[in-house]
């Protein structure tokens, strides 16, 4: 178990529309844990971690030069398993099913082919479906560091933002748009966003859009796409409901699986016992520790992460907040921000849990546990990525 201790050093600081509610999951709702090894796993990681060796370089792809020279510029050289496995496949043009923890680089795994085909062919257009505003922004981002210098535009048409810079946007005929479902299919009604013209489609993390209650969207976006159609789908689960996507959108996909468990063997996961102190108490001492660089902190409501956020401002640490009541803009700045090093500390609903991909996120704490326990996956996978080491913990009474 962890201890938190008092000391005296000082710490950091001086100071959408469519309410992402999950449809009920009875079946899988853990409601509140009773078993808190649940949260535990210290295990040496060098010897839960299986030594991956790729069968190819980046340099060994067939894709263009150019592409290469922005892979490189990003530092990139060894791929990743899943990116390893599924850019041949994509590059061939195969319906693709990727099954992957969070954090394995399954976006470069799209995006790479993906920019390819349209450097190939100038008159496809890429669709990218995902749950999150968050999200979207991260693979666009993603997405000009590999297109620098190709004059490729891109969209992201997502919920909580005006929606008219987003129509404009979609007039200068962008190869890619990437998109949540509801402003996805807003925008189709408005008939501002053409997808007959689309022969490519990603759907990320479609297990998160199907928990959201996006099932009905996504597929009233897919009947709109031709049937002969380029079609990618990633998940970090394959349940029951998955597969039926999976038959209703693939055709003949090839099926590849990089999921070592539940959760990272690379996140070293404990608990901090609460009980009989102040939890803010607890949670102060742990911050003022070095090692909690850049810490994301997980709360269970909009306003209970607010209040959270506001009391450790007061309390000196650099801190913001991110919830589905804060505006795009005030999102945008606060997750830049986080990411630019210029705040400490993160708090966040788990609106947040899979859109945000920020590098070194030293611990996750789960200062409020999750409704479920791929809630809790989801979490703890924010840190711990791109086969670097990260910490989470979670706050028990």
């Amino acid at each position: 178990m962890y201890n938190s201790r008092s000391n005296n050093r000082g710490y950091r600081g001086g100071g959408q529309r469519r309410n992402f509610q999950r449809a009920p999951r009875q079946a899988r709702n853990f409601g509140v844990f009773n078993d808190v090894s649940r949260f535990i796993n210290k295990g040496p990681v060098e010897e839960m971690q299986e030594v991956y060796t790729p069968k190819h370089t980046f340099a060994d792809f067939a894709i263009d030069e150019r592409i290469k020279a922005n892979i490189a510029a990003k530092g990139y050289v060894t791929p990743t398993p899943i990116q390893d496995q599924i850019i041949p496949h994509v590059l061939e043009g195969r319906d693709v099913v990727g099954i992957a923890n969070t954090g394995t680089g399954k976006t470069a795994a799209f995006l790479i082919p993906l920019l390819n085909k349209v450097v190939q062919d100038r008159s496809q257009r890429i669709l990218i479906i995902v749950p999150t505003r968050e999200l979207a922004q991260q693979i666009e981002e993603e997405y000009l560091g590999f297109a620098r210098g190709s004059g490729f535009l891109s969209a992201s048409v997502v919920g909580g933002a005006n929606i008219n810079p987003q129509k404009r946007r979609l007039r200068d005929d962008p190869y890619f748009v990437i998109g949540t479902p509801g402003r996805l299919k807003d925008l189709m009604s408005q008939r501002a966003l053409d997808l007959s013209k689309f022969q490519t489609v990603v759907l990320d993390e479609a297990d998160r859009m199907l928990d959201m209650g996006f099932i009905h969207d996504m597929k009233f976006i897919m009947s709109h796409m031709s049937r002969e159609r380029h079609t990618l789908f990633f998940s970090a689960t394959l349940s029951r409901e998955i597969e039926a996507l999976v038959g209703n959108f693939l055709n003949n996909p090839v099926r590849v699986s990089v999921k070592t468990g539940d959760t990272s063997a690379s996140v070293h996961q404990d608990v901090v016992r609460t009980s009989g102190k102040q939890k803010i108490d607890v949670l102060h001492d742990l911050l003022i520790q070095p090692e909690f660089s850049k810490v994301l902190v997980f709360g269970r409501t909009k306003h209970g992460v607010e209040k959270l956020s506001k009391t450790l401002q007061q309390r000196g640490f650099t801190a913001e907040s991110i919830h589905g009541n804060k505006n795009q803009n005030k999102r945008q700045r606060a997750l830049s921000d986080f990411k630019g090093n210029r705040v400490q500390v993160l708090v966040a609903t788990d609106v947040a849990a899979r859109g945000i991909d920020v590098a070194d996120v030293s611990h996750v704490i789960n200062y409020e546990l999750p409704t479920t326990y791929e809630d809790y996956v989801h979490r703890i996978g924010r840190t711990g990525r791109g086969g670097k080491r990260g910490k989470a913990l979670t706050f028990v009474d």
